[in-house]
């Protein structure tokens, strides 16, 4: 039997901590089923889901002992299947955001995805320099799962939104 754990792992980079990381991880057969890793400033963060055979749960604990003693803030959680399927059937979008930085640009977007119960399964946002003017650009891009029962409404408000905040805002249905 298997189980699946969610990793994260924050510290100061440093060249070489993936391969350590995930070389510690498969000395005790554990997979890197899906990841996301960044540098964020001089921090490095690392966002795993893992399977592993569940009788390699205490070596796992051992390793993640041995990763917070040399610095590391970690954290596991177990998966909840239970919240997976409540959202199957949900229609998956992807919204894309672009235009000037301002402050509350991703709460303004996740708020009013929540109020419509539509979830969040993944967003990444950054900042650039605009070409021309140097001015500091901001761009987002997320994959939502809505509920089949919605209508139109809630993507017209997303673009209301977006020209209220002086960004352009574009959701697409995915196929």
């Amino acid at each position: 039997m298997r189980s699946q754990i969610v990793l994260t792992l924050t510290g100061a980079d440093r060249i070489g901590l993936v391969e350590e990381v995930t070389r510690r991880l498969l000395d005790i057969e554990v997979n890197v089923e899906t990841s996301r890793m960044a540098r964020l400033g001089g921090v490095f963060a690392i966002l795993l889901l893992v399977s592993l055979p569940t009788s390699r749960l205490p070596q796992l604990d051992d390793v993640l002992a041995a990763l917070r003693s040399e610095g590391f803030a970690v954290q596991s959680n177990r998966t909840a299947d239970a919240a997976v399927r409540a959202r199957a059937g949900y229609l998956p979008y992807q919204i894309e955001v672009v235009g000037a930085d301002d402050e509350g640009i991703i709460h303004r977007i996740a708020q009013e995805l929540a109020r419509r119960g539509i979830n969040i399964e993944t967003l990444d946002t950054s900042t650039s320099p605009a070409p021309m003017t140097g001015a500091t650009l901001f761009s987002m891009s997320a994959l939502v799962v809505a509920p089949r029962t919605l209508d139109g409404a809630w993507r017209s408000e997303l673009e209301a939104i977006g020209g209220r905040m002086n960004v352009d805002v574009i959701v697409k249905r995915i196929a």
